[in-house]
C-alpha cells in the first residue's frame, strides 16, 4: 500500500505494553495528529515510527517496504523535537545546512537550500543571525527548516510547539498547517492539545492505555465519537446516562422517543455537545431541570442545568443568551440529530 502502514505495532518495557497492538494506514500527503493524554503511547509510537525505539512485536512498512529494521540515519525522515535541539554555537544557517554538510553537498548547494528554506518558514536573510539572538516561534521555525533540508519522506514532530505562548502557538499552528499543505509532505505530529489537533489534522488519532481509540478526521472526532472516553477528551461533551424504559430508551425514567439504545443492551451512554443542547420552556420536552449557575465568557455563555441529579451543560453566543437565571425551571431539548449513543 501507497503511504506508511503500522501493522500490530507493539512496545513493552518490562511487563508494561506502552503501545499495544496498533495498525493505521497514512496515505500520502496526510497530517496526521497523534492525540492523548500524557502516557497514552503517542510519543513512544512515534520514536518507533522513527526508528528510534524498536517494536516489540509489528511492522512499519512505508510504500510497501518494511522498514521495520532500517535504522534511523537511513529512513531520510526529517524530525523536530519538543526541545527543538538546535546546535547553540552554530548559526541559523549552519544549522539547516547541517545534514547537507554531512551528506557532503557542495557549499553553494547548501547556500541555495538554506536561503530557499528560510523564505520558505518567513525567515529571509536570518543565515547569519546566532540562534542564542532568536524568539521562541524563530527557533521553531528554524527547526523545521532544518528538518525539511533534506527533503524527507516522512516529516515527524514530537509536541513541537508546547513551550511556545499561547498566541504564538496558535499562530504557528496555522503556519505549519499552511507549510505542509504547501510541501505535500506526510507529516505526524503528537500533541496532547485537542484544539492543536482539531486545527491542524486532515487524521486525528486518539490513543489511551497503548491503543488507539479512534482515527478519523477532526470533525468526525468530533460529531461522531466512538467512544465515552473519545467524546470527553475531544472539546466539551454532556455525557448522560441512558436505560431501558418500557422498552424505550430513557434518561431517568424520562422516555426519549427518537433515540434507540444499541441491540441487546439495557444501558448505554449519550453524547451531545453542549452548544446543541437547547432550553425551552418547562414541560415543552422530555427533560426538565433547574439552572444552578451561568457564566459569561465574552464569546459564549454557559448555563448549567441540573436534570435527575446530572448536570447539563448549555453554551450559546451572547446574542442567543436565554432570559433565565439561576433557580429557574427550563426544559432541555436534546435534538435528535445531535446525539450520539455509546456502547457502555
Amino acid at each position: 500500500m501507497s503511504g506508511l502502514s503500522l501493522e500490530g505495532i507493539t512496545k513493552h518495557f518490562g511487563n508494561v505494553a506502552a503501545v499495544d497492538d496498533v495498525a493505521l494506514n497514512v496515505p500520502h500527503g496526510t497530517f496526521v495528529c497523534l492525540l492523548g493524554p500524557s502516557g497514552c503511547g503517542k510519543t513512544t509510537l512515534l520514536r518507533m515510527i522513527a526508528g528510534l525505539e524498536d517494536p516489540s512485536a509489528g511492522r512499519i512498512l512505508l510504500d510497501g517496504g518494511d522498514i521495520t529494521g532500517v535504522p534511523t540515519h537511513k529512513r531520510d525522515f526529517g524530525m523536530v523535537f519538543q526541545s527543538l535541539a538546535l546546535f547553540p554555537h552554530l548559526n541559523v544557517g549552519d544549522n539547516i545546512s547541517y545534514a547537507l554538510r554531512i551528506r557532503g553537498l557542495p557549499k553553494a548547494e547548501q547556500r541555495a537550500r538554506v536561503e530557499e528554506l528560510l523564505a520558505l518558514v518567513h525567515l529571509p536573510g536570518y543565515a547569519e543571525r546566532p540562534v542564542s539572538k532568536l524568539s521562541g516561534g524563530q527557533r521553531q521555525r528554524v527547526a523545521i527548516a532544518r528538518a525539511l533540508a533534506v527533503s524527507p519522506r516522512l516529516f515527524l514532530l514530537d509536541e513541537p510547539l508546547s513551550a511556545l505562548d499561547a498566541k504564538l502557538r496558535e499562530a504557528m499552528q496555522v503556519e505549519l498547517r499552511q507549510l505542509q499543505q504547501q510541501l505535500g509532505i506526510t507529516t505526524i505530529v503528537v500533541t496532547h492539545d485537542q484544539r492543536e489537533a482539531m486545527t491542524m489534522a486532515d487524521l486525528v488519532v486518539v490513543m489511551s492505555e497503548g491503543r488507539i481509540r479512534q482515527a478519523a478526521p477532526p470533525v468526525e472526532i468530533y460529531r461522531s465519537p466512538a467512544d465515552s472516553f473519545v467524546a470527553d477528551f475531544i472539546g466539551s461533551t454532556n455525557l448522560l446516562e441512558l436505560t431501558r424504559h418500557n422498552g424505550q430508551a430513557a434518561i431517568a425514567g424520562h422516555v426519549l422517543p427518537d433515540l434507540a439504545l444499541p441491540e441487546g443492551q439495557d444501558n448505554a451512554r449519550l453524547s451531545i455537545r453542549p452548544e446543541d443542547v437547547r432550553l425551552t420552556a418547562p414541560g415543552d420536552c422530555a427533560l426538565t431541570g433547574r439552572v444552578t449557575f451561568l457564566r459569561d465568557l465574552g464569546g459564549t455563555v454557559e448555563i448549567f442545568v441540573e436534570v435527575a441529579g446530572t448536570t447539563v451543560t448549555v453554551v450559546t453566543p451572547p446574542r442567543e443568551r436565554p432570559g433565565v437565571a439561576a433557580g429557574d425551571e427550563v426544559g432541555v431539548a436534546l435534538p435528535p440529530d445531535a446525539c450520539v449513543v455509546l456502547k457502555q
